[in-house]
């Protein structure tokens, strides 16, 4: 790790300029061809093998070392957001609609610049580094580690420890967070449909109105949270859209309802899931109505870092001159790099980027966020320590 922050500096100018161009190219989740094609070459020209189409646009880099040691996974995810950027930046997204509000091109960039200390590090490389460009990460659905595990990017050489970073403007810049055990939530989307019976809106007592129903599901979905699930656990239900009805006098045949479930358990997550189906149906019921209940097929898994490599990872990220180490409170927001985890013991990592006097305010996934670039050196150097640190275990 000695010399690490030093060498850095060589390509930080490059770090920086690689994350601007992926940020005004952004692709969104399964069409992150560019980006991946950027990727690869990147790779290629440091000496890495390479392999593309990997799940569907995924890269795969592996750098073998030069003597037996074990095996590091680094992922970085690659796709973008539907939103429309309002920060005016000189690099700001070329595409109408698509931004980079989550910092996934600055894992990118960072991530290739972990490859760049490594390669040229290669000589103190024991065992094996694979580098996971990871796409849909934001899909919510099958997502992108899925695909790439089941096209072995675990195996052969089989993965001993795996890392992931992420951007955060949660911690100030000058820190990484760092939290073992269930550190993100399972995500659960869920899609109600209210079925009743349409009519004019004149005569309701002719009809059973699905949007009066849904709204009584609505309000009665919240009772699950503060009186079926223990207090004490974190756990947050939300409806977060509700579609019926073309016309002001037409109460219609449906009502839609479309939410997410967050939980930190897997025990407080069944309970949750079933709740929903149960309230749902005997309130429609009440009604006159019926209910029709769709969850997402295998979800997200909740992320849980290893919690005796976190506590060595935050041994190892200590060491970086210039930054410290905080502990994270769980996060109910979803990430499917927990699906690595259930492969190979490991922990999801974060990057402050949280600066005031630069502007990065603003939570990820909002139309005006910002990465603070002085911070890209620091993940770099932190992924590039961990390779090192734990293939020689």
């Amino acid at each position: 790790m000695e010399g690490l922050l030093e060498e850095v500096k060589e390509f930080e100018p490059r770090i920086i300029e690689l994350r601007r161009r992926v940020h005004q190219h952004p692709e969104l989740a399964y069409h992150e061809v560019e980006t991946g094609r950027l990727v690869a070459n990147v790779l290629k020209s440091l000496g890495v093998e390479v392999r593309t189409g990997v799940g569907g646009t995924g890269v795969l880099g592996v750098l073998k070392g030069t003597s037996p040691g074990r095996v590091v996974a680094l992922r970085a995810d690659m796709d973008a957001l539907p939103v429309e950027e309002m920060v005016n930046l000189p690099f700001k997204s070329k595409v109408k609609g698509v931004m980079h509000a989550c910092g996934h091109d600055s894992h990118v960039s960072m991530l290739l610049g972990a490859a760049m200390l490594l390669s040229k590090r290669r000589r103190d490389l024991r065992g094996t580094v694979k580098f996971l460009f990871q796409p849909a990460e934001e899909h919510g659905g099958r997502g992108g580690a899925k695909p790439m595990i089941e096209d072995g990017v675990m195996e052969d050489p089989r993965v001993d420890y795996v890392f992931g970073l992420h951007i955060s403007n949660r911690v100030k810049s000058g820190a990484f967070g760092l939290r073992g055990g269930a550190a993100m939530a399972a995500p659960d989307a869920f899609k109600i449909t209210v079925i009743g019976r349409g009519g004019h809106g004149s005569a309701p007592h002719e009809t059973v109105d699905p949007i009066f129903v849904a709204a009584q599901v609505i309000v009665a979905l919240q009772g699950i949270s503060s009186r079926m699930i223990d207090p004490v656990k974190p756990f947050v239900i939300s409806v977060c859209s509700i579609h019926s009805g073309t016309k002001s006098n037409i109460i219609p045949d449906e009502a839609v309802l479309e939410g997410t479930i967050r939980t930190l358990d897997e025990a407080t997550r069944r309970k949750a899931v079933a709740k929903v189906r149960e309230v749902a149906e005997t309130v429609a019921r009440a009604f006159g109505a019926s209910c029709d209940i769709e969850f997402i097929e295998d979800p997200y898994p909740i992320t849980f870092n290893d919690v005796r490599v976190t506590r060595e990872v935050a041994e190892v990220l200590r060491k970086i001159d210039g930054m410290k180490v905080v502990e994270m409170d769980p996060i109910l927001g979803g990430e499917d790099f927990s699906r690595f985890l259930q492969k190979a013991p490991g922990t999801f990592y974060y990057l402050g980027t949280r600066n005031k006097t630069k502007g990065c305010v603003y939570p990820n996934h909002s139309s005006k966020f910002k990465v603070d670039e002085d911070v890209l050196k620091y993940g770099s150097v932190s992924l590039a320590s961990l390779a090192l640190e734990f293939a020689r275990r």
